[in-house]
């Protein structure tokens, strides 16, 4: 029942067009801030905030801080198949 649960949380989480946009963009670029990543998607800087964190949460992204800066990036234990589809529709 464990696992049914975080796939709903997972799809939940997926089920939101602008953190699929977050999503292809750390595919193509790496790692981003979250003001880089607010202003390629333009969304404001509150609400990637909140997008990322919810990706966090699930297990999608997870960050690193450099000096005062803090960077965004794709986990390396998510399915490559998953990849795969978001690249898809890029």
């Amino acid at each position: 029942m464990k696992n049914l649960k975080q796939l709903t949380k997972n799809f939940k989480a997926l089920g939101n067009e602008r953190r699929l946009k977050i999503l292809k963009l750390l595919l193509k670029e790496d790692k981003l801030t979250v003001g880089e990543i607010s202003d390629r998607i333009s969304l404001s800087f509150r609400s990637t905030s909140k997008h990322l964190k919810i990706l966090e949460n699930t297990g999608f992204v997870g960050w690193k801080q450099a000096g005062t800066n803090i960077y965004y990036f794709i986990l390396s234990d998510v399915s490559a198949e998953f990849l795969k589809l978001i690249k898809k529709f890029s």
